[in-house]
């Protein structure tokens, strides 16, 4: 049996999604470096209704965990622990290296200002492309979202039914925010 599977991914400068069933992926992808919060759930309701499929025809689902832009990964993520939660079913949390493995390369994530995460054997760190070039790596030059997301749909497929882990983000490297530097305003009472 072919399990119907959903699958998106936020992790990137998109909002990226595909349902699977049959070996037949409807794929959808926009870019936006804002707004994939608003915008992925009607986003997903939509390639539903273009399928004539509802949520609770559902098996599975597949979700990007990252690495990638901090906020895009936790909201594909809570995404799919939420629905999860409710449809009761698995979801499959994909990481961008098992998209791109390869035996003889390594694999490579686009990461922030013309950096990468790249998976070395010692354990995955974001760097340089100057850095890459000397240490003569032939990365994997990160293929499109459409095709980031269909092998997240059919990575999904392939682990079903088995049970899975709640997915959990993949994090390289700590969040550029930081708390501001000013002293918070005075607040006045008003007795």
């Amino acid at each position: 049996m072919s399990p119907k599977v959903l699958a998106f991914d936020t992790s990137g400068p998109y909002c990226a999604a595909a349902f699977l069933w049959r070996g037949d992926a409807i794929i959808r992808c926009e870019a936006m470096a804002r707004g994939q919060a608003e915008r992925l759930m009607g986003l997903l309701e939509e390639m539903l209704a273009d399928a004539g499929q509802t949520w609770r025809d559902l098996d599975a689902i597949g979700v990007g965990v990252g690495p990638g832009n901090f906020t895009g990964v936790r909201i594909s993520v809570a995404a799919a622990r939420g629905l999860a939660l409710a449809l009761k079913i698995p979801a499959y949390g994909v990481n961008g290296f098992e998209q791109r493995g390869a035996a003889e390369t390594i694999a490579c994530v686009p990461g922030p200002r013309d950096q990468f995460f790249v998976n070395e054997p010692s354990g995955p760190r974001l760097m340089t492309r100057v850095e890459a070039a000397a240490a003569g790596l032939n990365l994997l030059d990160c293929s499109t979202p459409e095709s980031r997301i269909s092998q997240i749909a059919q990575t999904a497929a392939a682990r079903y039914p088995r049970p899975a882990d709640p997915p959990r983000p993949l994090y390289i490297k700590p969040a550029d925010a930081a708390p501001p530097r000013d002293a918070p305003p005075r607040i006045l009472d008003d007795a």
